[in-house]
């Protein structure tokens, strides 16, 4: 992600657009600190979008069906020595 000063942000605005289209998201800083980020559509949008609950994420899962074998092994730990 670029750093823009904002009063180049400003003199340089059309640069800063089509670099957040290209390169991804440019972050704008005041007196050196962060203080926006400029995305472009495609960005904002995915970012925008509703995400799926857990549950509904689960139930569309590919392995929705598979039976798994779940059963614990039994078997007793093995001795070890502590020094």
């Amino acid at each position: 992600m670029s750093d823009w000063q904002l009063q180049e942000a400003k003199a340089r605005f059309s640069e800063l657009i089509k670099r957040a289209g290209s390169e991804g998201p440019q972050r704008v800083t005041v007196h050196g600190k962060p203080t926006a980020v400029v995305l472009s559509e495609v960005e904002y949008q995915r970012l925008k979008r509703p995400r799926l609950r857990f549950v509904e994420f689960m139930r569309k899962s590919p392995l929705v069906g598979v039976e798994l074998d779940l059963q614990r092994d039994k078997t007793p730990t093995r001795e070890t020595k502590l020094r």
